[in-house]
């Protein structure tokens, strides 16, 4: 067994550390002669060097010290690169430890593999310049900052074996995201889940500014991290050569006494079952930005310690060889004869302070789709089914219905199924959810002020941040787990972007045959636009549909379900779909109900599907076509029928209801293959006939999906940008996706549209009998409120 604390150890850490850094600085700029046996010539440099310095060397340094815990407390531990900015750091240490060459061959453990593994970087055909998917122990690339803790936290939830040494940089530090992260520690549950180690790394500057935190003392740190709930253990450098033994030795001690903390309380709360909140400890790195490089510019201007370090620090490239010893100095200040083999692998005693298998940090399972993953044990949606004796004769709401299939997930999945949202669980009617699974809350509980409030729970909702719950749930599917995310429609805009990193993370993820595969991203948008009369204009946002639409392939699915029936049935599949994400938008509040379970699988199955109980076309040509997605779209377009089969009993109707709406892009069209061929789309909605498409979204998103179909005789009617305070149907009014303006719409455009003067004057009055009466009473004209589906349509049709 080594002496992890002897002087011994230390210095061959201290080698591992140098050879960490060579690598790190020959994947900047070398192409060829990785090991400088012969002189450096200009095809030996890349042509344009791209890449970031300044934040590697104490990356290196924690990685090396994070091996060493390892190693001695035989830890099941995890690294995320919140930097963004240094992705050589992991690609550097999972080559020393061998599992680069393992998952990637071609980059042997030899010179030739060397130059290999030295050109890809930032190269055509190679690899990226962030902790990206092809980077063995990456679950986080840090592209976008601000979510490493959140991250970290995720995975470690329900792993209560594992740590997550998650490196934070100071500039990171100052996004909005990562300074309300440091919340993570209220919902830690000591006993049932694992820890996040913070690492911030301090090293000064930004691109070209200074750092926030690394100008205030050591004392306000330590005021502003234990006001927070942190412990802050301090390791600081000046970064001269002659401190490197001293502040190997001191980052040694501080490690231990950090692993050793996090033991204890683990240990206290485990053995005396108290999960009370603990001060979890976290380290503080301060070094000079550019550590162990160049010490100053061609100007004389510091290098190191100076935003100059962030990229490239000096001017060498293979057009310009002029100061190429400024390069060669560098590299060779590593010492690279004391750690590389004549034939360029890794010396053995370098190699020994790397943990073994499956703990090296670049093969944790936890990064790589989870620790023994598993599918849900899923119960049967039809249990949950609202029954349907008649259409639209019952009123539900949606997510209500949903909560009480999310409860029984929740109970024969007890460590493996999650919900996420920012304190809206309960506005969003997940009520049954709540009951029994609880908001996991580690603060003091103060009943009966609380509610469903405790230390160990499976709803994670407490924290007022779409980015905090977001972030959570990306790092609990990311690591093997299942969950969603719910929040008010308008404001997962907040976090469109991290959805965005997380759908470039799939899609590179999906092309490296070693990863294995992930549960899907489930995103709800509730209290959606046309349910936000009573909050306003400001809560009005359906542009989520649009954003994730615009990406085309196959990772998203968007899902707009009618009723609870159909919402049942789109989670039944989402919650068991790999590698998407899903984007669901859901009714809370009361609505009329349509389809039995049956037809409602069926749509979703496939889609959209024509409803026979209202259509009266008899799958002939009808004179025309409504096409409706989303819950209050299906119900005014249900109500628009009644009034024009009352007013014209011969118009023949098709009545066609839509939940998945990508399958309405043409197939291969946006790199997507599951939209409906022209033919297909053409048996639906025919070639010329008119039709008024009714739906939730903005009206260009839909234009798009059909733009290049057959049909061009189509009218749109969604969210328009125009909302207030106000009733509900007015809502609908002020977006002209109401019932009389449909009407008036549908029938212009049939062979009745000379017959429909009056017709077209009763609309009209009665829009301007709503306009009246809403502002005198407050609520809706009575034709609206007591309105319910007639059936007349089809009265005399035999349909199914």
């Amino acid at each position: 067994m080594p002496n992890y604390d002897s002087k011994d150890y230390l210095e061959k850490m201290n080698r591992y550390w140098n050879a960490a850094n060579y690598l790190s600085v020959g994947q900047l700029f070398l192409r060829d002669n990785p090991l400088l046996k012969r002189d450096l010539v200009a095809d030996d440099v890349k042509i344009k060097p791209i890449g970031h310095w300044g934040t590697i060397a104490s990356q290196n340094f924690m990685y090396t010290h994070l091996n060493r815990v390892i190693k001695k407390y035989n830890l099941n531990m995890f690294y995320i690169e919140g930097s963004g900015h240094g992705g050589q750091v992991m690609v550097s240490n999972s080559y020393l430890d061998g599992s680069y060459s393992e998952i990637y061959p071609r980059i042997s453990q030899n010179e030739t593999g060397l130059q290999r593994l030295f050109k890809q970087f930032s190269f055509s055909g190679g690899i990226a310049s962030h902790a990206a998917p092809e980077t063995p122990g990456s679950m986080h690339e840090g592209g976008e900052l601000g979510y490493s803790i959140s991250h970290g936290t995720g995975a470690i939830l329900d792993n209560p074996d594992v740590i997550a040494a998650v490196e934070i940089g100071d500039g990171e530090a100052e996004t909005g995201p990562l300074a309300a992260s440091w919340f993570s520690n209220k919902f830690i549950n000591p006993i049932h889940d694992g820890a996040v180690l913070p690492m911030l790394n301090l090293n000064g500057f930004k691109i070209s500014n200074p750092t926030i935190l690394s100008r205030m003392s050591d004392k306000d740190l330590t005021n502003y991290f234990e006001g927070m709930g942190w412990k802050p253990y301090f390791v600081e450098t000046d970064g001269d050569p002659k401190d490197y033994e001293r502040v190997h030795q001191t980052m040694a001690t501080t490690m231990d006494t950090i692993i050793e903390e996090i033991k204890a309380i683990q240990k206290h709360a485990r053995d005396n079952n108290d999960a009370t909140l603990p001060h979890w400890p976290m380290l503080v790195l301060r070094s000079p930005k550019g550590w162990t490089g160049p010490r100053t510019d061609l100007d004389g201007n510091p290098i190191e310690g100076s935003f100059r370090a962030h990229q490239v620090p000096i001017p060498v490239s293979a057009g310009d060889m002029t100061h190429k010893d400024m390069l060669i100095s560098w590299l060779k200040s590593y010492h690279p004869e004391d750690i590389f083999n004549q034939n360029g692998s890794v010396k053995q005693e370098i190699k020994d302070t790397t943990p073994d298998g499956d703990q090296r940090m670049a093969m944790n399972p936890i990064t790589n789709g989870g620790i023994k993953p598993k599918p849900l044990d899923m119960p049967n949606p039809a249990d949950y089914a609202v029954k349907i004796d008649k259409p639209g004769d019952k009123e539900a709401q949606d997510t209500e219905v949903l909560s009480h299939f999310y409860t029984d997930i929740m109970k024969r999945n007890p460590t493996t199924f999650r919900g996420f949202g920012p304190d809206e669980t309960k506005s969003n009617r997940f009520f049954s959810a709540l009951d029994y699974g609880k908001r996991q809350w580690m603060e003091p509980i103060k009943t009966p002020n609380d509610e469903n409030m405790a230390p160990e729970g499976r709803i994670i909702d407490s924290q007022l941040s779409e980015h905090q719950a977001e972030g959570w749930l990306e790092g609990y599917v990311l690591s093997g787990r299942h969950g969603f995310f719910a929040s008010y429609e308008a404001f997962t805009r907040v976090i469109d972007s991290m959805l965005t990193q997380h759908y470039k993370w799939l899609r590179k993820a999906s092309e490296q045959s070693w990863r294995h595969d992930y549960p899907s991203l489930n995103v709800m948008n509730v209290s959606h636009a046309f349910q936000q009369d009573h909050n306003g204009y400001t809560h009005q946002d359906p542009g989520m549909i649009g954003h994730l639409a615009e990406k085309g392939h196959e990772l998203v699915n968007e899902y707009v379900p009618a009723d609870a029936n159909s919402l049942l049935a789109v989670m039944n599949s989402a919650l068991q779909t790999r590698e998407k994400i899903n984007l669901i938008v859901a009714s809370k509040h009361p609505r009329p109900q349509w389809f039995s379970m049956d037809q409602a699988e069926k749509l979703v199955n496939d889609g959209l599907g024509i409803i026979p109980w209202a259509s009266n076309d008899g799958n002939d040509e009808p004179d025309v076509i409504f096409a409706t997605v989303g819950t209050e779209a299906t119900m005014e377009s249900l109500a628009t029928i009644d009034l024009l089969h009352k007013a014209f009993p011969d118009l023949k109707v098709r009545f066609v209801n839509i939940v998945d709406i990508l399958k309405l892009r043409p197939k291969d069209e946006d790199q997507d293959g599951r939209g409906l061929t022209n033919d297909e789309f053409d048996k639906y909605f025919t070639t010329t006939k008119p039709v008024i498409f009714a739906f939730h979204g903005f009206e260009n998103t839909f234009r798009g999906l059909v733009y290049h179909r057959h049909n061009h005789n189509v009218s749109f009617h969604g969210y328009r940008e125009n909302g207030d305070i106000t009733t509900p149907f007015d809502m609908r009014v002020l977006n002209e996706l109401d019932r009389y303006h449909l009407a008036k719409d549908a029938i212009s455009r049939t062979k009745f549209a000379d017959q429909a003067g009056d017709f077209t004057s009763e609309m009209d009055k009665l829009l301007a009998k709503h306009h009246d009466y809403i502002r005198e009473n407050g609520t809706d004209i009575p034709e609206v409120r007591n309105w319910k589906w007639s059936g007349d349509l089809t009265k005399n049709l035999t349909t199914e």
